[in-house]
């Protein structure tokens, strides 16, 4: 099935890949439309097997973790544009089908937060159509820069989610099993991703542009957190 998926892949023309792309955009953008290939890790626990319902928040602590939960979310809305532009501009087939691989594997995290989200009884960010366009365009212009710039950039990026990953995991009480659950297979998921564009020949970035990274990700996550 890999191979044929391959292969199929090979034979897509930059316009079937476009294509393709905005279709995928609309599937991130919209609602439920992203299905997870793995079930969720919030679901996955003894308690949750068995039926027991949802831990009780406090309000205060309820809208804290559903604005960690929309951070982490529009993170993925972020990664999925992310991938879909380096993968229309990579030159090498083998790092485009890397980028699918880790594209569908982030599709998981999204649909993952999209749902703890809805048990929350909160909502997605807003401002998600913005940043996709955003990073797509960033993620269109690393692939043409070349595949080690892109992949470089995939590292650090991956670096920089990790690092929100560890803070939003020691903001969430140890009884909150669901969403812990989630961030850590979240943050697992992630580093391997990272790892893997380092393995695959991309550039480890110095520390200038990983600051500017810093802040960037900063402006989505306080505009996200509310919004």
């Amino acid at each position: 099935m890999s191979t044929q998926k391959n292969d199929q892949t090979a034979a897509l023309s930059s316009l079937d890949r476009l294509i393709l792309g905005v279709d995928r955009a609309v599937k991130t953008l919209s609602s439920g439309s992203t299905k997870p290939q793995r079930p969720s890790p919030a679901e996955s626990y003894p308690a949750a097997i068995n039926g027991a319902p949802d831990m009780e928040y406090k309000p205060e602590l309820q809208q804290h973790i559903s604005g960690l939960m929309r951070i982490n979310h529009t993170g993925e809305v972020c990664a999925q544009a992310l991938y879909q532009g380096q993968a229309i501009t990579a030159r090498n087939l083998t790092t485009r089908l890397s980028m699918q691989e880790s594209a569908d594997e982030e599709g998981d995290h999204l649909a993952w937060c999209e749902q703890r989200l809805q048990q929350l009884d909160s909502r997605t960010s807003y401002l998600n159509p913005l940043f996709y366009a955003l990073s797509f365009g960033i993620g269109a212009l690393a692939g043409a820069a070349g595949d080690k710039w892109s992949l470089g950039f995939i590292a650090a990026t991956e670096e920089q989610v990790c690092q929100h990953l560890r803070e939003h995991l020691e903001q969430v009480p140890e009884h909150d099993v669901k969403t812990r659950a989630i961030l850590g297979q979240m943050l697992e998921d992630e580093e391997h991703h990272g790892q893997k564009a380092l393995d695959a020949g991309g550039v480890n970035f110095s520390p200038l542009p990983k600051q500017f990274m810093t802040a960037a990700s900063k402006l989505m996550t306080r505009t996200t957190y509310r919004l």
